[in-house]
């Protein structure tokens, strides 16, 4: 039996959640847009061809903050080619994914759909092939009013009013050998820096994310970042994280405790961040933008579907990376969402990658159905029960072996209060594959009193691990009622299945 001890005290908070680390994106890669969000002529599409069906498993998600168009994508794309009439828009060869793009969905389809999912655009810019003019002007294109070459370009392709876009990537990836334009280190750090400055003397109120490690394997790791930040650390706001994890060799005890890898990765950065700002004298902070994350089977894609996509020649928007979740994964996905916010005072964006299609929540059939992945759940939940503030928690736990991170804590949770809504949202996975937990719940200086709702997701009866929602089976894995939660003066005890996440929200009051 697994055993844990979860203490949560009033006066031990980490910050404020930032309400975007709930962030998805959305590629030109694969079926993420054509067919994805986007299908003129499918049964549920509205008059611009945006599928309403997948709309409203979006709003449903949660989401609050849309990193488009790339990725890798958005190193050799031309944001010129996706405005203006569609009739008069170029086809072009991408080359980040060896496939045809049409631009039939460009930057005012884009944000036209992302007013309908209710999101804030995060926009991507090319410094791959090209620099700072091209940055400039696309910044003058979205967020200027009128008067200028660009602004009235905008308003003569259908858009009077600016687009208001906040949140701006300076590239993507460039720390890559595979990507289009990549970059040393002092290269890209004095090419972001002049690129910042340029884009804020069009508008200062815009935020900036400069490109960090594609990676923690990287061999530039940490350096990459001391460099980049050396050179642009007054000019950007955030810097980036990517981080893709799997399974390896059937070891599930590895691949749920990668958890403590990416706490380890944040905090890596965050050190590398505060060194910059010491050594520089500088007294603004930047923070972390982690804009790609996910549970991704990239050796399958390495070895057998980037071959295969590149011997089928150059096509329109060609099934890639879209990966079937499990109910391990899933529960794999809410200790990231853990690691996330327990890191909230420092990482204040965050991208799951990607959102429809392309190892993403949702999945979409051309002229068929959309649905929700098992790896749907713990991201809805906890984009909207996660408000207020964020706890520090003090959890003691039964602890598992594992190949590659040792002995790592069976319980992995995390808690945020909202003092003004009387409540305390506590976010628990337990990670053993054959073991129940018990969990008691200290509180100091709050008091339970009532159980608003607790869910859990966990093996289906007749299922096992690997159990996952798919086409023939949508709605395979799920959240249910947690049974088992019980309220003892003021505290709380819970059991919970092995392997499984869940959310349990308490009515509290002060005491």
């Amino acid at each position: 039996m697994t055993n844990a001890r979860i203490t949560i005290d009033r006066d031990f908070t980490i910050g404020e959640v930032p309400r975007r680390l709930f962030g998805s994106f959305v590629e030109h890669m694969g079926r993420c847009v054509y067919t994805g969000i986007y299908e003129p002529g499918h049964p549920a599409s509205d008059a611009r061809g945006f599928r309403t069906d997948v709309l409203e498993l979006v709003r449903e998600m949660g989401p609050t903050v849309v990193r488009y168009p790339g990725g890798n994508f958005v190193s050799g794309y031309r944001w010129e080619d996706g405005v203006g009439p569609v009739a008069d828009r170029p086809v072009r060869m991408d080359g980040a994914w060896h496939t045809i793009e049409t631009n039939a969905f460009g930057l005012h389809e884009f944000i036209d759909w992302a007013r309908e999912a209710d999101v804030e655009v995060m926009e991507a810019i090319n410094l791959g092939t090209r620099g700072v003019e091209e940055a400039r002007s696309l910044v003058e294109y979205a967020n200027h009013p009128n008067g200028t070459y660009w602004s009235d370009l905008r308003r003569r392709n259908g858009a009077e009013d600016p687009f208001g876009i906040k949140l701006w990537c300076l590239g993507n990836e460039l720390d890559g050998p595979w990507q289009i334009g990549h970059k040393t280190a002092h290269e890209y750090g004095r090419l972001a820096q002049e690129t910042a400055k340029a884009m804020k003397l069009v508008d200062p109120s815009i935020e900036l994310v400069a490109v960090g490690s594609s990676n923690r394997g990287m061999p530039t790791f940490g350096t990459w970042e001391h460099t980049v930040l050396t050179h642009a650390y007054d000019e950007v706001d955030y810097i980036s994280m990517h981080a893709y994890y799997r399974e390896s060799d059937g070891d599930a005890a590895s691949f749920l405790a990668e958890g403590v890898e990416m706490d380890a990765f944040i905090d890596g950065v965050i050190a590398t961040i505060d060194a910059v700002k010491a050594a520089g004298k500088h007294t603004k902070q930047v923070d972390i933008s982690f804009d790609e994350w996910n549970v991704w089977d990239f050796d399958r894609f390495n070895n057998e579907e980037e071959a295969a996509v590149a011997a089928a020649g150059w096509r329109e928007h060609p099934r890639l990376i879209e990966d079937t979740y499990t109910v391990t994964d899933a529960v794999v996905v809410g200790t990231f969402l853990h690691s996330l916010l327990r890191h909230g005072d420092r990482v204040k964006i965050a991208n799951q990658a990607q959102l429809v299609n392309v190892i993403a929540p949702i999945r979409s059939e051309e002229d068929g159905p959309a649905w929700r992945q098992a790896s749907f759940w713990p991201f809805a939940r906890m984009s909207r029960m996660a408000r207020g503030q964020i706890m520090r928690l003090a959890v003691s736990s039964t602890q598992g072996a594992t190949k590659q991170y040792g002995d790592v804590d069976e319980v992995d949770a995390v808690a945020t209060w909202d003092e003004a809504g009387g409540r305390l949202a506590l976010f628990v996975a337990n990670r053993s594959l054959t073991s129940d937990a018990t969990v008691d719940l200290d509180l100091h200086g709050l008091r339970a009193t009532g159980v608003r709702s607790a869910e859990v997701l966990t093996i289906p009866d007749g299922g096992d691990r690997h159990t996952a929602n798919t086409l023939e089976s949508q709605d395979a894995v799920g959240l249910r009622r947690l049974d088992g939660v019980k309220l003892d003066a003021g505290t709380a005890r819970l059991t919970l299945p092995a392997l499984s996440w869940s959310a349990i929200e308490f009515e509290v009051a002060r005491g």
